[in-house]
């Protein structure tokens, strides 16, 4: 019986731990041949020597299971590096089909106290991350459906963050970088649809590294049941966006965890005001919107976290 992913190749970027390790293995899993990318340095401030252990260790554990693997020791933002990733994918398997952006750091400081280094180094690496591969992999997807003729399988999967959507108090980096994705994802589904490329985001909720502060007070089941926030529950939506069965889904936005998938909608007029007048004056203004927030619960527009059900426990 042929699997949903059978013939196909995909990379994906930090999959040494956590969320990418778990992608890796449900791609595989579902029978595509992975490129395994993590540049492998322990701390998850991108501190320490870079290490090719972690994509060997994920890349022989899918081939012990009968998948095809290949490690790939390298930092997604630098631009030159990302080029041989893709080139990498290519060359060992004759295409690629899917990316998967997942690499990142933390770099965590509240507003008045960040420096421009923990700024740039977040930026850098989760969104110039995703803007390399993605780069790279467009020109591939772009010049195999010009040499065809006719569309191709090409699939992108980004990942955002809840930080985006409801803020993050002490990670103005992170949250920017993560709504810059979002942005650079529904650009390139828009520009590379006519090939036949889809290109999605996902805001996963999962216990890693990356998040074993934000999550500390979220208790692990005690009865030997998967743990809501294991990155397991994201892996399955990585590989059904990977796949032809989510040929029509294009440019969206989804949240993930714990057996629950959100789609969310983009940002909708929730109030308009219109002048009496040639333009508007101070006063009109200030008669117009102040009431409007008079009543209404600070950040009521981006609670998505109360939206979406998480709750300590």
């Amino acid at each position: 019986m042929s699997l949903p992913l059978d013939g196909r190749s995909a990379i994906v970027t930090g999959a040494g731990r956590g969320l990418g390790r778990a992608e890796a293995l449900e791609l595989a899993r579902l029978g595509a041949s992975v490129v395994v990318n993590d540049y492998g340095q322990p701390g998850r401030d991108g501190s320490g020597e870079a290490s090719a252990t972690p994509a060997e260790e994920v890349a022989e554990e899918i081939r012990a299971a009968g998948g095809r693997a290949v490690a790939h020791l390298g930092d997604v933002s630098d631009h030159e590096q990302a080029r041989a990733l893709v080139e990498l994918a290519v060359d060992t398997y004759g295409t690629l089909d899917i990316l998967v952006n997942n690499a990142g750091i933390l770099r965590d400081r509240m507003i008045f106290s960040m420096t421009e280094d923990e700024w740039d180094s977040v930026i850098r690496v989760h969104l110039k991350g995703h803007f390399n591969t993605t780069h790279f992999a467009a020109a591939h997807w772009r010049a195999r459906s010009k040499a065809s003729g006719g569309p191709v399988h090409g699939r992108i999967v980004n990942t955002s963050s809840e930080a985006f959507l409801a803020g993050s108090a002490g990670q103005p980096n992170y949250a920017a970088a993560k709504g810059g994705i979002v942005g650079l994802t529904t650009s390139t589904a828009l520009a590379l649809a006519r090939y036949g490329v889809t290109a999605n985001v996902i805001c996963p909720r999962a216990r890693t590294r990356m998040t074993e502060d934000v999550f500390a007070g979220f208790q692990e089941p005690a009865d030997g049941r998967l743990d809501a926030l294991a990155p397991e529950h994201v892996a399955p939506l990585v590989g059904y966006l990977a796949s032809p069965a989510a040929a029509k889904v294009n440019g969206q936005l989804l949240v993930v965890h714990g057996g629950m998938v959100a789609i969310v909608e983009r940002p909708r007029v929730v109030g308009k005001f219109d002048s009496s007048k040639e333009t508007f004056s101070f006063d009109e203004l200030d008669e117009l919107i102040s009431p409007y927030y008079e009543d209404r619960p600070p950040n009521e527009t981006f609670a998505a976290a109360e939206v979406l059900g998480l709750k300590r426990g």
